[in-house]
């Protein structure tokens, strides 16, 4: 059984500029991201739109500079 401790991402053993480093990075996220789909599917959520909000949020993470989150609302 290949067990992964989910408190640790492994370090990019390659510079950012390598061709391979986003591969890599892949491989180091990916079954973080499925445990976490997984867990958010097992508390009842739909799995494709638990993806969809990660993919939101972590785009919002890049361009949202304002403080702390919000609900991604534009409305104040």
């Amino acid at each position: 059984m290949n067990v992964m401790n989910f408190n640790v991402i492994p370090p990019p053993s390659r510079a950012a500029t390598d061709l391979n480093y986003e591969a890599d990075l892949k491989v180091a996220l990916d079954p973080i991201l499925v445990e976490l789909l997984d867990r958010a599917e097992a508390a009842g959520w739909d799995r494709r739109k638990a993806a969809y909000t990660v993919m939101f949020l972590a785009a919002r993470n890049l361009t949202d500079s304002k403080g702390p989150p919000g609900n991604g609302s534009s409305a104040s």
